[in-house]
């Protein structure tokens, strides 16, 4: 029976292979099975579980350890970086600015509270940074912190990590903690406020179309490619049907009539201008026309050699007498706009003749299988270029030492721009959202199991020390930041409460809140927009705040 006791407790790779898979296999479980009213830890259930087979006397080599840590930390924050990507800098737009700042504000006073603490306790910064993550449920910011302690000491500080496990479950609550704290100082009713959210102008959609019956004299004689000029905003007319009943797919060149009726396809905003054009009418397209061909369908892009090419350098509208009203990537609506780049896994809604139609989707692609298969070269070549980026030393003012982005900000920082920017130098970075998440999910099961190990030896022992009192720590840390921030956001800004819960929970990347906050209302999807809106930069400055909170304080 020696064989299966080593398996348990004994060396070398195949154990150590064995005990990671056993904690892991186990967090799972945990975090799939045990659940108050809905609320649970998730897949962090794997670093208590690690923590307790560490403690019973399971241990791992120290140089598997390290490399499953640093491993699984890269593949975790790859991912999210290529998921954000191409959203990251359009977050700043349209209202997203204010968002961000107040989810930065938190972040800023979510630093200033654990250095506070740390002054008023003497709690060393290491342990304090550990639980300040563990507070805002953040592992990348942890996984930053611990690099980065290790590069400036040679060592590792259990610390961190046990900080982290013992403010991570109040922190899941804490941010609903506060959403009810603020629901109740507001005596806000979630009925009301969505009868309010609806009524509001400017809502969910990016993009919308409209079926309007042309009235405005200055339309008389223009040509399509003029109507921007005269509105001043970006419209696409998809479709006319003009006064004899003939329906046809206009050119750039197809002259405009009062009393036409056309289809517009804009951005939401901008239905105030829109309105300026016309009158809004029913149109049942196929049974007004009389000779009706025109049909819209969904074409997905999968031919590689389309990545990165611009809408309008296509010519597809002057070859096959097709339009392409709107763009859906990653669940947002895009107006589809000449100079727009094209992405691999973009949807496009395609409007014209059945043959033309289907024409093009041959041009395209069209073809989802070929999604499935995975892109690894651009997987390896952004963790390559990360880790590159991650060692370069910057000598900054006031530092001892140079500053590294490290493993986890260099790879992060190459993501967000490959995500963002890849298509324009054709680089394939598409990854379907099962695929992206196995990296993920993978990555991070890595990470924590790793980081329980290694914090497991020393972890009762730190908890029955007085180490309990970071639990404490890590409820302030929780509160008062996204307290403060949420009563300004509702009171000064006047955030409806979707809104605002979505922020919270985006500000503090906190998952479950997330869930509540979209459990509220059925009505509308203002929650997950606003963390959405939020998630990328504030996952950026977890990270780099991880690494500064040790730079300069330690």
């Amino acid at each position: 029976m020696n064989w299966f006791q080593n398996l348990f407790f004994g060396t070398g790779i195949a154990h150590s292979i064995f005990v990671l898979a056993l904690a892991i296999a186990i967090g799972i479980f945990l975090g799939s099975k045990l659940k108050v009213k809905g609320i649970t830890l998730g897949i962090t259930w794997i670093l208590f579980s690690a923590i307790a087979c560490s403690h019973f006397g399971m241990t791992i080599d120290p140089l598997v350890e390290s490399f499953a840590k640093d491993l699984g930390l890269i593949l975790f924050v790859y991912s999210i970086g290529l998921q954000v990507g191409p959203g990251f800098f359009q977050s700043f737009g349209k209202g997203g600015m204010r968002l961000n700042m107040l989810a930065l504000s938190v972040v800023v006073l979510g630093c200033a509270t654990t250095y506070v603490i740390h002054w008023l306790s003497g709690t060393d910064i290491a342990t304090m940074t550990g639980v300040l993550f563990g507070a805002v449920t953040n592992t990348p910011g942890l996984g930053a912190a611990e690099q980065t302690y290790f590069d400036l000491t040679g060592v590792s500080n259990p610390n961190i990590a046990s900080g982290y496990a013992m403010a991570y479950p109040l922190g899941v609550v804490g941010v609903l903690f506060a959403m009810l704290v603020i629901r109740w100082i507001f005596r806000i009713k979630t009925e009301q406020e969505e009868e309010k959210v609806a009524s509001e102008k400017g809502e969910v959609q990016q993009v919308e179309h409209y079926d309007m019956k042309l009235t405005n004299p200055q339309i008389e004689g223009l040509h399509v490619r003029d109507l921007g000029l005269l509105t001043h905003v970006k419209i696409v007319v998809s479709r006319v049907l003009d006064k004899d009943g003939n329906e046809f797919m206009p050119d750039a060149e197809t002259l405009l009539h009062i009393g036409d009726r056309v289809r517009l396809v804009t951005e939401k905003e901008n239905e105030r201008t829109v309105l300026l054009l016309g009158e809004l009418t029913d149109v049942k397209w196929e049974e007004k026309a009389k000779d009706v061909h025109l049909v819209s369908k969904h074409i997905v892009v999968t031919k590689p050699k389309i990545n990165g090419k611009r809408i309008g350098d296509l010519k597809v509208r002057a070859a096959y007498q097709i339009t392409i009203t709107r763009i859906r990537r990653a669940g947002i609506e895009l107006l589809a706009t000449p100079d727009l780049i094209l992405q691999l896994g973009d949807r496009l809604t395609v409007v014209g003749e059945a043959e033309a139609v289907d024409k093009v989707a041959q041009v395209f692609g069209n073809s989802v299988k070929k999604l499935d298969a995975p892109n690894l070269a651009s997987l390896f070549f952004g963790l390559l270029l990360g880790v590159a980026l991650g060692s370069i030393p910057f000598a900054l003012p006031g530092l001892s030492q140079p500053f590294k982005l490290g493993i986890a900000g260099g790879t992060l920082i190459v993501a967000l721009l490959m995500g963002a920017f890849g298509t324009k130098y054709h680089l394939v970075t598409y990854t379907t959202t099962s695929a992206n998440l196995m990296i993920r999910e993978i990555g991070i099961s890595l990470f924590l199991a790793a980081v329980g190990f290694g914090a497991g030896k020393t972890f009762i022992a730190t908890l029955v020390d007085g180490g309990y009192v970071w639990i404490g720590y890590g409820v302030l840390i929780t509160l008062i930041p996204i307290l403060i921030i949420g009563f300004v956001a509702r009171k000064w800004f006047k955030l409806d409460y979707f809104t605002l819960m979505g922020l919270l929970a985006g500000s503090t990347t906190n998952p479950p809140a997330l869930a509540y906050a979209t459990s509220q209302s059925s009505a509308n999807d203002r929650a997950a927009v606003a963390y959405s809106t939020v998630y990328p930069l504030t996952m950026f400055m977890r990270v780099l705040t991880g690494q500064l909170m040790i730079l300069l304080f330690l």
